[in-house]
C-alpha cells in the first residue's frame, strides 16, 4: 500500500509538471488580437478551462497524496519502535576482564620501581 501511494505521488507530480508547462502565459492571447491565430490542441478557448480544471484536478490528487504519506509515514515509524528489538541468536557468556602478565626478553633488565610513600 505504501509503495502504491509513493508511486501515485510521483506520477501526480510528474503530471503536473507537464500541464503546467503546457499552459501558456497570461500575454499569450495578445498576439492573437492583432491578427495571429491560436494554434491550440483543445481549441480558442477550451485549452484554458480544459488545461485548468485538469491542473486543480491532479493539484488536489497530489496534495492527498501528500497528506497521506505524511501520515503513513509518521505511524509506520512510531509502529517500527517497538519492533526493533535485535534477535537472541547465540547465548554469549558476559565478558570478564583477565590479567595477562606480561613477560619479554627485556622486562629484566628494566629497573625496579620503588613503591610510592604512604601518606599520614
Amino acid at each position: 500500500m505504501y509503495t502504491l501511494l509513493i508511486i501515485l505521488h510521483v506520477l501526480a507530480c510528474l503530471v503536473l509538471i507537464l500541464i503546467v508547462l503546457l499552459q501558456a502565459g497570461k500575454g499569450a492571447n495578445m498576439g492573437a488580437a492583432f491578427g495571429g491565430s491560436s494554434q491550440t490542441v483543445f481549441g480558442s478557448s477550451g485549452a484554458g478551462t480544459f488545461l485548468g480544471k485538469l491542473t486543480a484536478g491532479i493539484a488536489v490528487l497530489f496534495m492527498l497524496t501528500s497528506l497521506t504519506l505524511t501520515y503513513t509515514a509518521s505511524h509506520r515509524s512510531s509502529s517500527l519502535i517497538g519492533q526493533q528489538r535485535m534477535p537472541v541468536t547465540q547465548q554469549t557468556a558476559p565478558m570478564t576482564q583477565q590479567t595477562v602478565p606480561v613477560t619479554s626478553p627485556d622486562a629484566a633488565k628494566l629497573p625496579a620501581v620503588p613503591p610510592a610513600p604512604a601518606s599520614k
